[in-house]
């Protein structure tokens, strides 16, 4: 066998495979003479059946099998022998003749290939204690548990049907059908509507024109959808509705004490107000980790610069773009109405594969060194609330799971990146910054 580098430039690597016929033909003798005492075949008795039958009857599949073997038998020892890890699989470019591919699968020719891959870059860990962050606190007010136990209370509320006219704080039962100019369109209809009046659920001034109406009440409401309306489709448009009320339902008594509690399968008022102030204060939690997070990410992707794997990078976008382009699709937007293009969005997106790409390698770089592991049961508890969220086909995505290694792969991803976060906070530099809810809810612009 020959292996000659071709090509070295950057992280690309490209070498000449040569395996003789002769290497190939012993590799495969020894195939046959382990398959002969496996196989059964009329007129011989088992392990007698000589190699040169079993080679018309499977030489050209298990050469076919050789080759692949040798395929990676040769890359990885490629890449033992040079001490480098490949960013990916490498690329092989086999014989397209058809000619020349028979000339192999039957043992007459030579394997000659071109294998090439990039290497993973060398990365410079720059030092964690230079980066500073800071950590945005919000206390848990007395004002947002009332507000949070009102909406409790409210979702719980018990409504009684009345003949009177609808007012606010009502619940109304209705049907429609929307039109515009004229015409029916897609997702504008509803047997069996509900809205309370005044909580503007529905599109500006549909609420309003509800009002005063009771049951069995037929009306057209006119209404103009907003010009920044999620189906953009709709955006900006005049809309008539044609409305059928069926039921007009006046609020009862607001609870509030320990007869909500019970409901809710707690012991007490108090109890409700602890369990509602633990479950703010672990929502804070979370969104000011993803703060510190997101702060911690941009210094590594600021202070680290290398070559990138650009096959890494290229898979990377072609993900983010195929989800771009759906997500679109079904919003039914186009990128002149999100005021840019194809081109420059293609381009925005493309940094941000590199930059996901980059800290991907940082990440792992940081990992590896610190012998940072996620473990089986992590993965396993994981996987377990993937399944959850699938009721009835559990064992479906369980099957998925099992037979795919990158489904896998991407159950251990966050974990793992999750655990290297929590070894560089022990690290770097946290200053507690005390900020409002708003703030701590307030969207980065910059891509994660």
């Amino acid at each position: 066998m020959q292996v000659t580098e071709t090509l070295s430039d950057g992280l690309k690597r490209e070498f000449k495979v040569v395996v003789p016929v002769e290497e190939l033909d012993g590799r495969l003798v020894e195939r046959l003479n382990d398959l002969k005492n496996q196989v059964r075949i009329k007129g011989f008795r088992p392990g007698k059946v000589p190699v040169n039958h079993l080679r018309k009857l499977y030489g050209r599949s298990a050469m076919a099998e050789i080759v692949q073997d040798t395929l990676r038998e040769v890359a990885r020892k490629t890449l033992d022998d040079r001490g480098e890890r490949a960013a990916t699989p490498p690329d092989y470019d086999l014989p397209e003749d058809q000619g020349e591919a028979d000339k192999i699968l039957t043992g007459r020719g030579d394997l000659a290939y071109t294998m090439s891959y990039e290497v993973l870059p060398q990365i410079t860990l720059g030092d964690f204690k230079s980066i500073k962050v800071e950590r945005p606190m919000v206390e848990v007010s007395e004002e947002e548990i009332e507000t949070q136990l009102k909406q409790l209370a409210e979702s719980g509320r018990a409504y009684e049907p009345k003949d009177g006219k609808a007012e606010k704080g009502d619940r109304v039962t209705f049907s429609y059908l929307g039109k515009i100019d004229g015409e029916p369109f897609e997702g504008g209809a509803n047997e069996d509507a509900t809205v309370r009046l005044g909580d503007g659920q529905f599109i500006p001034g549909f609420e309003e024109q509800l009002e005063g109406m009771k049951a069995g009440d037929e009306s057209v409401i006119n209404v103009t959808f907003p010009e920044d309306y999620r189906a953009t489709h709709l955006a900006g448009k005049a809309a008539s509705f044609d409305v059928t009320v069926k039921q007009v339902a006046a609020p009862g008594e607001l609870v509030m004490d320990d007869r909500l509690a019970e409901r809710l399968g707690l012991e007490s008022i108090d109890k409700l107000k602890d369990a509602i102030r633990q479950q703010l204060r672990s929502q804070y939690g979370e969104a000011s980790r993803m703060k510190v997070k997101r702060q911690i990410l941009d210094q590594l992707d600021q202070t680290h610069s290398f070559d990138l794997p650009a096959k890494m990078v290229e898979t990377e976008f072609q993900n983010i773009w195929r989800q771009i382009t759906a997500d679109m699709a079904q919003g039914g937007r186009t990128f002149e109405a999100e005021g840019t293009t194809e081109e420059a969005a293609q381009a925005d997106y493309r940094k941000i594969a590199e930059r996901r790409v980059r800290l991907g390698l940082v990440l792992s770089e940081i990992g590896e060194r610190n012998n940072i592991q996620v473990t089986e049961e992590e993965v396993q508890r994981a996987l377990q609330a993937q399944l959850r969220q699938f009721p009835g086909n559990e064992q479906m995505v369980l099957n998925y799971y099992r037979n795919d290694p990158d489904a896998l792969a991407s159950l251990r991803a966050p974990i793992f990146e999750e655990k290297v976060v929590d070894f560089l906070l022990e690290l770097v530099n946290v200053t507690d910054k005390p900020v409002t809810r708003e703030e701590l809810f307030q969207e980065d612009e910059a891509p994660v």
